[in-house]
């Protein structure tokens, strides 16, 4: 069942909050503008330096034997990353021959979620009413339950036996890994992807043994997976789960720089960044370029709507006094934050690629001058439209006070 709390602000505490937020306003937009700047920089900068390590790429077409003449170059390769190492989970009894050996803990958890909904008084007060819903789900690790808003849920959170202090995930990697004749660095061994189930061998009362844990028979073990608690099917609040996993020797492509009878990350030129990429299976180097170029792009773009949101956030804080003022009507109110929230917008959005514009100047000048003309045209264009509606404001008042009169 949802438990709502209700809260009022008065007029006067609203003006006063709003004046407070401008200064965090200030901070956000500070913090959007440097963002918007930087992520150019970094866009060009790993765009270059992927460039750079195309232009430098050799094919390895052998890998059966080291090749002193690949030595120092970077260089695509694919063939079989396999090992002979054997790693070991005790506590579950698990011994493999395997890349990597993963545990994964999850535990059964209330997640606090709330929903506000905010209501304008008459005289400017507001009115909040905060929704909380409680739904359990299993989390990677426990939630703290103290400060949970309904009592009937305050402190609910718990963990069977305090298994969180006793079992924890963990990732084992195999230390030698070869390809072909060469052996694999631990950053490529971490890029090696892939999940294979591994049962576990154990019975119950040694593993509660092992864990030190004194919960009877509240234990069940199904291939893979360990479950404590009474019944997987019908899970509880501070139930634990806990499964195994390992990644098999396979086929793997790579783009890396050779080092002896190693590799490591290729640094370019110019831009004192590196590269190097992983992939599974038989994946030419075109098409490892151009998925390393596509994530390059997406983050961009990612970053840049962060950007964009802070700056217009921060700005709406800055402004938010302006129909703070006029909520003592609510509708007034609103009509009031819509323009400013408009303007807000427009503003942030214009201030934006002008720094984007800005960035590129510096990175890219072919680019950014045209993007810098179509922003100044924004900012002009917002300025203008101001100064009519002003001047239309001015009219109108004039207008209304003559017929009063």
């Amino acid at each position: 069942m949802a438990y709502q709390v209700k809260t009022t602000r008065s007029y006067g505490n609203r003006l006063l909050d709003s004046l407070k937020g401008a200064g965090m306003g200030f901070i956000l937009f500070g913090i959007g503008t440097i963002l918007l700047f930087v992520n150019e920089g970094n866009y060009v900068k790993t765009k270059k330096t992927i460039g750079a390590a195309e232009k430098a790429l050799v094919r390895m077409s052998d890998i059966s034997e080291v090749n002193s003449a690949l030595d120092g170059k970077l260089v695509h390769a694919y063939g079989f990353a396999d090992t002979q190492d054997t790693l070991n989970d005790d506590m579950f009894g698990v011994s493999e021959r395997a890349i990597a050996l993963a545990r994964k803990v999850e535990f059964y958890q209330y997640e606090e979620r709330k929903k506000t909904e905010k209501r304008d008084k008459v005289g400017g007060g507001e009115e909040t009413i905060t929704t909380y819903s409680y739904v359990p789900d299993w989390v990677s690790s426990p939630i703290p339950s103290g400060g949970f808003a309904d009592p009937d849920y305050k402190g609910k959170n718990t963990v069977l036996d305090n298994l969180d202090t006793k079992v924890k995930s963990q990732t084992q990697y195999a230390a030698n890994v070869t390809f072909g004749a060469y052996k694999l660095p631990p950053f490529i061994v971490k890029s090696i992807r892939g999940g294979v189930p591994v049962d576990v061998r154990t019975g119950n009362d040694e593993l509660l043994a092992k864990i030190g844990a004194k919960i009877g028979n509240q234990v069940q073990i199904q291939g893979n997976m360990v479950y404590f608690g009474k019944s997987s099917s019908n899970p509880q609040v501070g139930d634990v789960r806990v499964t195994l996993a390992k990644v098999i020797p396979a086929d793997i492509s790579i783009i890396a720089k050779v080092i002896g009878p190693t590799f490591e990350e290729y640094i370019a030129p110019g831009t004192g960044r590196t590269f190097s990429a992983v992939e599974m299976g038989t994946v030419s180097a075109e098409t490892m370029f151009k998925k390393a170029g596509d994530s390059n792009k997406f983050l961009t773009w990612l970053l840049r709507l962060v950007g964009v949101i802070l700056v217009v956030m921060g700005l709406k804080m800055v402004f938010a006094i302006l129909p703070t003022l006029f909520k003592v009507l609510p509708p007034l109110g609103k009509i009031v934050g819509a323009g400013v929230g408009l303007v807000c917008a427009i503003g942030g959005g214009a201030w934006s690629l002008a720094v984007i514009s800005i960035a590129w100047l510096f990175y890219r000048p072919l680019i950014g001058i045209p993007l810098l003309l179509i922003s100044v045209a924004g900012i002009i264009f917002l300025s203008k439209k101001g100064a009519r509606n002003s001047s239309r404001g001015g009219r109108g008042s004039a207008e209304g006070s003559h017929y009063l009169a």
